[in-house]
Formats: structure tokens, sequence, C-alpha cells
């Protein structure tokens, strides 16, 4: 299995990397006043964003891998997988890190808005890749974010002072990647994003439980397309199939439900297999590895 660090509340990342708590839902951490430290594979439970001017040349995201160019920032979602497996190398880093809970979020404007920042999503594989004013504007107000964390006990009054500073990075953050999708193909973009959409919804509803793996042609359905035509966008956009799409999601979700401890059989329930050796046989297809190699690994 596995060595997964669970970062279920925003301090267990900082305990992890020894840097100061000052807050029960918030960590901000400076990366350039920290000691080396070790790599980790996170499992998150809490939001965050990663700013750095550099990150490991490659990086785990689900079940993909990341390249990540300079200056960038990568965020991160509760329910996701990310960083690099523990080694025993010992790091440093330039940057910063912003995590916090969706406990802080509760009963404000924000936590009913948070869902349009899609830059959070698996579906958007990349990086935040900032300008130098870009990167100097996020970074002074993470760090005014700090400064208020270390000056103040917590109240109300701060928390909502937070949660101002945090939509205003969001706001920033949400500027690049809108930028970002300016300069890609719009069409296919938006039609992935939708087929992306309609995956997440389809699962976090459940329906699986009662018809099964989602089927080309209901995707097809729901996004007003004909199969045939679907299937020769996705491929355009993609050089591969729509059904390869589809897999390729429910075996990250495997993934993710395998390293929280999940065994085969519930995890082929979950996911909406008939039976378990049909779940085996796409993973191996999949991954090169059967669920029990995986989860031995």
């Amino acid at each position: 299995m596995k060595k997964i660090l669970k970062v279920e509340s925003p301090n267990d990342y900082a305990r992890f990397v020894d840097a100061p708590l000052l807050h029960s839902l918030v960590s901000i951490i400076h990366y350039d006043e920290l000691k080396p430290f070790r790599h980790s594979l996170n499992n998150y439970g809490v939001y965050g964003l990663f700013i750095q001017r550099q990150f490991p040349k490659i990086l785990s995201y689900g079940m993909k891998t990341l390249q990540v160019s300079d200056a960038s920032i990568i965020a991160v979602e509760p329910g996701q997988i990310g960083g690099l497996e523990d080694n025993g190398e010992r790091i440093s880093l330039s940057g910063w890190v912003l995590l916090w809970s969706p406990e802080l979020l509760h009963g404000s404007e924000l936590e009913r808005q948070i869902d349009r920042y899609q830059f959070f999503s698996y579906f958007f594989d990349g990086s935040l890749r900032m300008e130098p004013n870009e990167w100097l504007c996020i970074t002074q107000l993470v760090a005014q974010m700090r400064q208020e964390l270390i000056g103040n006990d917590d109240s109300p009054s701060l928390r909502g002072i937070l949660l101002g500073y945090l939509r205003l990075i969001l706001e920033y953050c949400n500027r690049i990647y809108q930028r970002q999708l300016s300069e890609e193909d719009k069409g296919s973009n938006d039609l992935l994003k939708r087929f992306h959409d309609l995956l997440q919804k389809y699962f976090r509803e459940n329906q699986q439980l009662s018809n099964g793996l989602p089927t080309v042609a209901y995707c097809a359905s729901e996004l007003a397309y004909s199969p045939r035509y679907f299937g020769d966008i996705i491929h355009k956009a993609t050089g591969g199939t729509a059904i390869g799409y589809i897999h390729n999601y429910v075996i990250n979700q495997a993934k993710s439900l395998l390293m929280n401890e999940h065994n085969i059989s519930e995890t082929s329930r979950l996911l909406g297999f008939d039976y378990p050796h049909h779940f085996t046989r796409l993973f191996k297809r999949i991954t090169g590895l059967t669920p029990s190699e995986f989860i031995g690994k």
C-alpha cells in the first residue's frame, strides 16, 4: 500500500513539514522559512493552493502525473489525492501553501459559490501559470492573511476577514484560469468539461448503484449529441475514445476508494460493476496492475 498522508485538517500538513500552527481551520505555510522536509502523497480533506516558484519535476494528481511550470499554482479540494510519495529524500521549496477546512466556508457566500472555481477539479489537470505581477499580488495577499492569523485571536470578525482575503485570492486564480482557457480550443474544451461534469454528477448522485456504469449513449444523450458524433468530437479533442474517458474516470475513482481502505469487492459495488472480476479486469487493463497489486504496491 502506498504511503499516504491524510490531510484531514489544514494543520496535518503543517505538522508534517514542521511549520507553525496558526489556526484550527486555516494553515498558511511559507516554504522559504522551513528546514528541508520529506515528500508526501496527500489525501486531502481540505481545500488548498500550492503557490510555488518551483515544483518537483513530476507530481501525481489522481491517476495522472503533472509536469508543472515555474511560478504556478496547483489547487486541490476534498477527496483528491496528489503529491509525491515519501521516498526518504528531503527537499526545500520556495513559495507558499494556503490550506483551509470546508468548515471555514459554512454558511458563507463563498461556500455557495466554491463550485464555480473550476481549477479545483481533476478535469483541470494542469497548473495556474502566473505572470510576475500576479505572483506579487497573490503572495502579498497570502502574507497579509498570515499576518492576520499571527496578530489576532480567533473570532467571527477574524473569520470574516479571512474569507474576504480568500475570496480575493480565488478571484485572482480564476482570472488566470480564464486566461488559460482562452488560449485553448474553447469548443472541445467546453464539451470535455461538460462531459466530465456529467460523470461527476452521475457518481455524486450514486446513479451507478441502480443503473450501473455510465455509457457513451447515455452521456451523448444528456449532452444533446448523437453517440457517433459525440464520440468523434471526444476522439478529436483527446485522441482517445469516449468509453476510454469514462473508464479512466471510473478507475480514478477506484484508486481513491482503494487508497481509503475499501476492499476490492466494496470498490466494485460502489462504482456500479455487476461483478468484482469485471472491475478487476478493467483495472488491470487501464493501470497494468490488478487491484490487489495496486494495494500492495
